[in-house]
């Protein structure tokens, strides 16, 4: 299965492989500290922390590690996030499933709409039995989005990331593709 040339498109939304051109609108998303406030990873601090994910999703893309998709708008061509599919366990057959989104954007339906296509394409082409979601149980907006997106809240981990000496938890949550949706 070839994914470097993968495109999937919602009605407002194309999603597809990373390019370096991407990097100054990812690097302004991933660097705002209210964008990155429940990541188990800190901001991004330059535009080299950008080139550098880019190499990696491309590497992790060619040898099937994970599936790293830029978030396009349709009207403006302007790249709004990223989402992805990593942790990809293929004897398994999962995955974790993850979206990082710019602040403009928030509220206005962008994760339900690609999050539906990016589940679709991971039980029908990569034929993914589950998926899971990892969040800080204070992000209250992932929870609701992952609830509209059928996820169940199966877990929560105590002191389970520590960023910049802050300690959290962690809340899990599973699909299964012969869950509901």
């Amino acid at each position: 299965m070839q994914l470097t040339s993968i495109k999937l498109d919602t009605e407002r939304f194309t999603l597809r492989p990373l390019i370096s051109q991407d990097a100054e609108a990812l690097f302004a998303i991933f660097s705002d500290t209210d964008v990155m406030r429940y990541w188990n990873t800190p901001p991004w601090d330059s535009l080299h922390d950008a080139t550098q994910f880019i190499k990696q999703s491309h590497e992790d893309l060619t040898t099937q590690k994970a599936l790293t998709l830029a978030i396009v708008s349709k009207g403006d061509k302007a790249l709004i996030g990223k989402c992805l599919l990593f942790s990809w366990d293929k004897e398994s057959r999962r995955a974790e499933i993850g979206f990082g989104i710019a602040k403009s954007q928030w509220g206005q339906g962008v994760i339900p709409e690609i999050g539906t296509a990016l589940i679709d394409y991971a039980f029908s082409t990569l034929k993914l039995r589950r998926i899971e979601a990892e969040i800080d149980p204070a992000n209250i907006g992932s929870a609701k989005v992952l609830a509209k997106l059928g996820f169940t809240k199966e877990g929560h981990l105590r002191a389970r990331w520590e960023i910049a000496g802050d300690v959290s938890d962690s809340a899990l949550y599973g699909l299964l593709a012969s869950d509901p949706r």
